[in-house]
């Protein structure tokens, strides 16, 4: 059987399109070359379906970016110093260590420190 090989790419609607993507740019690194190729570490993608009653995102949000951070706490660190406000955070034992930021459009963004092993 044929198979998809990773995530392609990531399509955002935004009131703002140069402004989200240069504040994704800034805040998390999301670099915007010329030719908007992203070229990103390897590791673990997770693909999961919520039920549209689970409360992980808001309710009228259909889809939640999840990245993948080596240190959450520098990350935090530098996203509090420009003024974005981290939503919530969570360990969970053998998964990694979560935080919840909202980008410039409301859309909540999902950062991830992968347990070691993972």
């Amino acid at each position: 059987m044929e198979r998809v090989h990773g995530v392609g790419g990531v399509f955002i609607r935004a009131d703002d399109t140069i402004g989200l993507r240069q504040w994704y740019a800034g805040m998390l690194g999301v670099v915007d070359p010329p030719d908007g190729v992203w070229h990103q570490q390897a590791g673990p993608t997770v693909f999961a379906a919520f039920p549209r009653d689970n409360d992980h995102f808001p309710l009228d949000q259909q889809v939640m970016l999840n990245f993948r951070v080596d240190d959450l706490d520098a990350m935090l660190q530098h996203l509090r110093s420009a003024g974005v406000t981290v939503l919530r955070e969570e360990d969970e034992d053998g998964v990694g260590r979560f935080a919840w930021i909202a980008d410039p459009q409301g859309n909540r963004v999902e950062l991830w420190q992968p347990a070691p092993g993972t």
